[in-house]
């Protein structure tokens, strides 16, 4: 085989890193990978760990331990978060995207694989710490948040539904109020979605009163499962006690009436600014 240069294995060694985060390699991993000496790629670590800081790309973590080697975190400064946040704000903000209920559009948002690989790595920074084994979220907008959370923190993803699937087996069902329209409603996931014993991650999209988060919350505990945190790309302001406590938003939506116009005001959420 012929040698690697070391730019070129600096230039792979990030990139197999950064499209697994949270994910341990071992040093044997990539000593087998370039045929090099471990004191070799522990200096190229360091220089990755360097770059990485430097230009607000994240963080290289040494492990250590019988299973220890490095990995990266997908990490985003409070500065580069709340900047990022208050843009969409900016974007947010106005009367052309309220709609009818005290709801407002950014369909759009969502839908943005850039703004939500984003946005999944400011919460997952908030919540790396936490170990969650998997993120939980409700079908069906939050699904692309939740997913880029998932993906950097290196864990699954799990999905509620309103109704059980035959192709998923047998289920629990729970009925929850929601806080939105105040109606009944039920909440499924499949038996072997998750295990006991285990921790959850909830993130959605959209928390007004609480009563979907509240739901899933009841929902992992009939699995015997512990919820680590709650997080939202947007809450409202008002009501402002909601049905679950300890939960955070990247963005706090309030709606101000003029006669027959709404306007939405949407600002960082205060732990972005603390």
């Amino acid at each position: 085989m012929e040698k690697i240069r070391r730019n070129e294995r600096l230039s792979a060694m990030l990139k197999i890193l950064s499209d697994s985060p949270n994910q341990i390699f071992t040093l044997s991993h990539f000593c087998d990978l370039f045929d090099a000496a471990k004191s070799t790629l522990s200096e190229d670590i360091d220089i990755l760990r360097d770059v990485t800081g430097n230009f607000g790309l994240g963080e290289l973590e040494t492990v250590t331990g019988a299973a220890g080697g490095v990995r990266y975190r997908a990490t985003v400064s409070r500065e580069d978060a709340l900047n990022y946040v208050r843009g969409l704000c900016d974007n947010l903000s106005g009367t052309e995207r309220v709609l009818p209920g005290g709801f407002l559009y950014y369909s759009d948002v969502l839908s943005s694989p850039e703004i939500t690989a984003f946005m999944g790595r400011i919460l997952a920074t908030a919540y790396y710490d936490a170990e969650p084994d998997f993120v939980l979220t409700m079908e069906t907008k939050g699904i692309p948040v939740a997913l880029t959370t998932a993906h950097a923190l290196g864990v699954p993803l799990v999905i509620a539904r309103h109704n059980s699937r035959a192709y998923e087996g047998s289920a629990v069902n729970i009925n929850y109020v929601s806080g939105s329209s105040g109606t009944i409603q039920t909440m499924s996931l499949a038996r072997r979605a998750v295990r006991e014993g285990t921790r959850a991650l909830i993130v959605d999209d959209f928390l007004k009163g609480g009563g979907t988060a509240k739901g899933m919350v009841d929902l992992m505990h009939e699995f015997r499962v512990t919820v680590v945190g709650m997080a939202f790309v947007m809450a409202t302001a008002s009501p402002e006690k909601k049905r679950v406590a300890g939960e955070r938003s990247l963005m706090t939506m309030e709606i101000k009436r003029s006669g027959d116009e709404a306007t939405a005001l949407v600002r960082p959420a205060a732990w972005l600014e603390a």
